[in-house]
């Protein structure tokens, strides 16, 4: 009888291990095809999402560490720790562009005293200003996905910083600006975006990782389920970087009941910070 178990079950063993070490054996699942944006047979990426990183501490790898003011904070505002969003964990600087990028973080919670040193030094965050792209991506706040088959309106709920992704015609920018110019176009089911013109004064992290306002970004929007997009972005800046580089991650759908975009009008929240020498200085 053993003989005979052992005979019936051998094959089907040996079936189950040809399967498991043979990838062309195994089923191949099919790639997700999201709904399509009705009228069109583009995916439809209308929504709310959000990231679940600390990439806006610093978008490379690190370690947790300890609020700026960690004497008067405790633990609030302390880093967490993160795995980055860098591909290959590095950032190309070229040499002088990283001893820059080291003076951004020094400086980072400078409090201005007068419009050069505002514009020359501390993380724009601080002060409420629009955030640019990529980093209003993963800022850390929702942002909502408003899809027509023309244009796409993306809304982000920091400092209700907006922009238009033009996708039917590729009109000129007009000028340079905070959240720059976004051309984009499909490839299969991804929305490619082509961001120029942004000014030099938005940063990627609060740890001063910086570009100038030659930067250029394309980013890269793949829904893979229907609660997840992947995100892409490959940055090339001739005046910082010594070659292109490209951070990605998963972007996930705000499911709550009544999902939406509240108000984040931190405008009021910076006053203090970067106009309290006024008020002191009318004082003395």
């Amino acid at each position: 009888m053993r003989n005979v178990f052992k005979q019936a079950i051998m094959p089907v063993t040996a079936a189950m291990i040809w399967l498991a070490v043979s990838p062309a054996a195994a089923q191949q699942t099919p790639a997700y095809r999201a709904p399509r944006l009705v009228g069109t047979q583009n995916p439809d990426l209308n929504g709310i999402w959000q990231t679940q990183n600390s990439a806006n501490w610093d978008i490379q790898p690190h370690a947790s560490g300890p609020s700026p003011l960690p004497a008067l904070l405790g633990t609030y505002g302390a880093m967490p720790a993160g795995q980055g969003i860098v591909e290959g964990g590095e950032i190309p600087y070229k040499p002088e562009a990283l001893a820059k990028k080291k003076e951004n973080f020094e400086k980072r919670l400078n409090r201005p005293l007068d419009r050069e040193s505002n514009e020359a030094t501390g993380d724009p965050e601080a002060k409420c200003y629009l955030p640019g792209v990529p980093r209003a991506t993963y800022l850390g706040l929702p942002f909502q996905i408003i899809q027509t088959a023309k244009q796409i309106l993306i809304s982000y709920e920091f400092a209700s910083a907006s922009r238009i992704i033009h996708l039917d015609r590729k009109p000129e920018s007009p000028n340079v600006a905070w959240m720059g110019w976004s051309i984009g176009r499909w490839e299969g089911d991804t929305l490619v975006v082509d961001v120029t013109d942004q000014n030099d004064r938005t940063w990627f992290d609060r740890a001063g990782n910086y570009h100038s306002d030659a930067v250029h970004v394309v980013e890269r929007y793949t829904p893979i389920t229907p609660y997840h997009i992947q995100y892409e972005a490959t940055i090339e800046d001739p005046n910082v970087f010594t070659r292109p580089w490209k951070i990605s991650m998963p972007l996930y759908r705000n499911m709550e009941k009544n999902a939406q975009l509240l108000e984040f009008k931190c405008v009021e929240f910076a006053e203090e910070f970067i106009y309290g020498r006024l008020i002191e200085e009318q004082r003395d």
